[in-house]
């Protein structure tokens, strides 16, 4: 990792100091091990020999470290994670007859297209502290609007670069930071930044923004982001929460405008891929949603409903588009992000629902489960407009005491059926065990 080295200098560094120093560095330390069991499976329905067919299975390692912060008006920390992922079953090429099952969805690739046993990846961070704003430089997780880390399968995508996060001001949080490289889900290698269609690098993605919580029941956030050579990124939010009768209403309201910047549009490999209005690659996107959850005791009810404008697709920062690194799989901050699909074609026009219950009222606490529903119109193409729909089943349970506390079971099922340029209707499966063991 490139920024793996310099995070280590700067841990070495603090050795120099005082014990009196390195009393919070080591005392508010933390260390957990996290076991992840993921069977994901994948059945397209209408493609040739269901080419894309994809069963596999493995068991995931993530071993987590973070220091305190050593005493004084600055204080220095250190942050390392190691993740190893071991594949038991599944990933290998023309392994049923008549089906080309295809693996790369857990598992990295060897160059025979079958996949590894076994893939690892590691990263440090160096972090310091100056009153209540904190800077890191290393290996990155952000969950922001503008960049979310994807965790969908067996192990999570990381990012290298560097952030600043202040809460110097009361209610007030301001983030801002460079992303220079990312790491996908199923890869061990690093590799530039690019967005889906894609196939030249970037090296710069800039971020600035802010949470503004007004006060107990209303949030406000602006986000800017800037993938050099791609797109620039205005983001605006808006979440609510109202006490209604003996529940309560959430509101969450998203508006994204995308713009393209330097080389897109104009040089062949800086083109988004998809449906674009001159059919040059160019992004120029509006997308806005507007959600409404109702929640009464064990019971959630949420709608919503999504517009992509129609000149180009929604984006943002992915890897899928570059040379085959298990870089595939990136997430979006949109609501319609779902299990099989995103809902973020040029001029799709998504109607949402989901229904969740909580078991804990009827004796069974640590069970959870949730139906959700999306329907996707005006999806613009070359030809005539097409449609999309998505129905998802997701079952969770937590050991809440005895020998199991704190083992985790999780059931994904997603179907999607459409007719859209490039889909393929899919079934998908997944099945995941997880469990976090404290070390400190």
């Amino acid at each position: 990792m490139r920024k793996t080295s310099l995070a280590l200098a700067v841990a070495a560094s603090t050795l120099g100091l005082s014990q009196v120093a390195f009393a919070d560095f080591i005392g508010d330390s933390k260390a957990s091990l996290t076991m992840r069991n993921f069977y994901f499976d994948q059945n397209t329905v209408n493609t040739t020999n269901n080419n894309g067919e994809a069963s596999e299975w493995g068991q995931g390692f993530i071993l987590n470290y973070q220091s305190g912060f050593t005493e004084g008006t600055v204080g220095f920390g250190v942050d390392a994670v190691g993740m190893l992922g071991v594949r038991l079953d599944g990933g290998g090429r023309n392994t049923k007859a008549g089906r080309d099952r295809t693996p790369g969805q857990l598992f990295p690739l060897e160059s025979d297209g079958s996949a590894v046993d076994e893939f690892s990846k590691a990263g440090a961070t160096a972090k310091v502290r100056v009153s209540k704003t904190e800077g890191r430089i290393g290996t990155l997780m952000p969950k922001l609007p503008i960049l979310v880390s994807n965790d969908g399968r067996l192990l999570p995508q990381m990012f290298e670069g560097g952030m600043i996060t202040s809460n110097e001001i009361d209610n007030l949080t301001l983030t801002a930071g460079q992303i220079e490289h990312a790491v996908g889900r199923a890869s061990s290698n690093s590799t530039g930044l690019s967005v889906v269609g894609g196939t030249q690098e970037s090296n710069k993605f800039y971020f600035a923004g802010g949470d503004w919580k007004i006060n107990s029941d209303l949030t406000a956030q602006y986000y800017y982001a800037n993938l050099e050579d791609y797109y620039k990124q205005h983001f605006a939010g808006l979440g609510h929460n109202l006490a209604l009768g003996e529940g309560s209403l959430k509101t969450d309201l998203r508006y994204f405008r995308t713009t393209s910047d330097g080389k897109n549009g104009k040089e062949a490999g800086y083109s988004v891929g998809g449906y674009t209005r001159n059919g040059d690659g160019k992004i120029d996107n509006n997308t806005w949603s507007a959600a409404f959850t109702y929640s009464l005791g064990s019971h959630a009810v949420m709608l919503g409903h999504q517009r992509v404008s129609e000149d180009s697709n929604f984006v943002q920062l992915n890897q899928g588009g570059l040379v085959n690194e298990g870089a595939g799989g990136a997430s979006v901050y949109l609501l319609t992000d779902r299990l099989v699909n995103s809902f973020t074609r040029a001029g799709e026009r998504t109607t949402f629902g989901q229904y969740s219950y909580d078991f804990a009222s009827v004796g069974v606490p640590g069970l959870k489960a949730s139906v959700a529903y999306l329907k996707g119109t005006n999806i613009k193409t070359t030809g005539s407009d097409a449609k999309e729909w998505e129905r998802d089943i997701a079952l969770d349970y937590a050991f809440q005491d005895g020998a199991l506390k704190g083992l985790g079971l999780g059931w994904r099922y997603g179907v999607l059926r459409g007719n859209a340029p490039g889909q393929a209707d899919t079934d998908q499966n997944r099945l995941i065990v997880s469990y976090t063991l404290p070390l400190l």
